[in-house]
Formats: structure tokens, sequence, C-alpha cells
């Protein structure tokens, strides 16, 4: 498996915004994590991508006022699964580079305490390549969407001048952040660093962990027959 560059990932997220952003992709369902050719950290970049375009479109959705409360629940209840989908993937996405690098072994990858082992010398870095991806994903979402806010005829010169300058902000930062990440896979692969696998461990989907669900369970559980 060939480890990504953030070259190649930042022109795969803006080639996919292009095509599939927002309403469309929760239109037709398109899932770019399945097309033909695609390694496994690869797919798990584009799962990612794909979560956090569904995630985008349903947080816009959920602030409607005019509308029936119910569709709100169910924009709520969409983030609620797209956000899960999109922590599995960042998860995923340091497995697959690790087990690439070589530093984690394939038994322990997708355990809850991953074996890692790094050079002695070795720093560790805070933040994972994963939830670095996952921040080039939503810095391509937000220069998208701020660049067609700085191309509406029907808003004011100001408004376009402020979201040209806003997107020129957005692009530098998606640079300096995709050449930290690009410094973060050349120092590991030299053995000059390295990065965990950072478990989210959501409890708040997990009937067994959530004290409110837990509850509502218990009060759904009907009462024992008694003779």
């Amino acid at each position: 498996m060939t480890l990504l560059t953030s070259q190649t990932i930042t022109k795969y997220h803006d080639n996919s915004l292009a095509k599939t952003f927002g309403s469309s992709v929760q239109a037709n369902g398109s899932d770019p994590a399945k097309q033909h050719g695609l390694d496994e950290v690869q797919y798990w970049v584009a799962e990612n991508h794909l979560h956090n375009c569904l995630l985008w479109s349903q947080e816009d959705l959920a602030r409607r006022t005019c509308v029936p409360d119910a569709e709100i629940v169910a924009n709520k209840r969409a983030i609620d699964r797209h956000n899960q989908s999109r922590n599995d993937a960042i998860e995923r996405i340091d497995e697959c580079l690790l087990l690439a690098l070589g530093l984690v072994t394939p038994a322990s990858a997708r355990s809850d305490s991953p074996v890692i082992r790094p050079s002695t010398t070795a720093r560790l870095n805070s933040e994972t390549a994963g939830s670095m991806i996952d921040r080039l994903s939503i810095l391509s979402l937000k220069i998208h969407a701020m660049k067609l806010q700085s191309q509406r005829q029907d808003a004011t010169d100001a408004h376009r001048k402020v979201c040209t300058d806003k997107c020129a902000r957005l692009v530098q930062q998606r640079t300096d952040l995709a050449s930290c990440l690009d410094r973060l896979l050349a120092d590991t692969k030299n053995g000059h660093a390295w990065f965990q696998v950072y478990r989210q461990f959501k409890m708040y989907n997990d009937a067994n962990l959530n004290p409110a669900l837990l509850a509502e369970s218990l009060r759904n559980k009907k009462p024992a027959f008694k003779a």
C-alpha cells in the first residue's frame, strides 16, 4: 500500500466535492469510497469525506426554523449517524497507515488498545494522521462553500469581498495543515515521529453506556411474571 500525500488527498477532496457536494450526495446516495481501484486507506479517506459531506448537508437542514419538528429530529439523528461513521473512518485511516509503516501488528490494530512499536527516539505527535485528514476534508467543504458565496450574483459586492477574503484564509489554513501532515508521515516513516490510534469510544450511541438510553431501555422492559 502506497502512503498517501496531502496533495493526493486534497485533490480527491476537491474533485469529489465538484461532483457530489451537499444535497446531490444525499439525493443520489453515491459513495466515492466504493469506486474501483481504491486500496484500503484510500477507501477510508473517501468514507470519511463522504460522511463529512453528508454531515455538512444535514447540519444546514437542522438549522431550519419553518419546518415541522419531526424533520429537525430526523436531521439530528442523521447527524449522529454520519458523525459516528466519520469518526470510525478516522480510526481506520490511522490503523491502515500504521500497518503500512510497520508500527502496529495486524493482530492488535483493530483492538481497543493497539500496540504501537516506535523508535525509542521518536517523538509522539498529539494529533493523528487520520484526524489531520479529517480536518483537511472539512476545510475542503468550507473552501467550496465559501467560494460559492463569493460568487453569488444576488449578494452585495461587500458580501462577495468578505467571502473572497475568508476563502483565501481557508486555503492558507489548508496549505499549512497539508504541510504538517506530509511532515508527520515523512517523520514517522523515517523513525523520527509516531502517532497512536486514538479510540473515540463514543458513549452516546451505546445503549449500555449512555445513561439516558439505559434508563429508557429499563423503563421499556416488561416486569417479570410473578405467580
